[in-house]
């Protein structure tokens, strides 16, 4: 089962993850998640970027709970 790290307030999402079997921890254990999804609501405003992991990050601003899922199942298998 691939751990996904989904940002605080983003239960719809958080459910349907778990509902499809994967993992999910919270952004603080990030590190060790495949994949991390975030609401794209803190945007990059002075251009510094941190890299905290080396997982996917996939943005869910616009995207249906179900998109999510294929698009982290996708990132998932295609590293495997």
């Amino acid at each position: 089962m691939a751990k996904v790290a989904v940002e605080n307030g983003l239960g719809t999402f958080k459910e349907a993850l778990q509902q499809n079997g994967f993992e999910v921890v919270g952004m603080e254990n990030a590190g060790n998640a495949a994949c991390c999804v975030i609401s794209g609501q803190d945007k990059n405003v002075m251009g510094i970027a941190d890299t905290y992991t080396q997982a996917s990050v996939i943005n869910c601003e616009g995207l249906s709970p179900d998109e999510v899922v294929r698009q982290v199942s996708s990132r998932v298998n295609a590293a495997q």
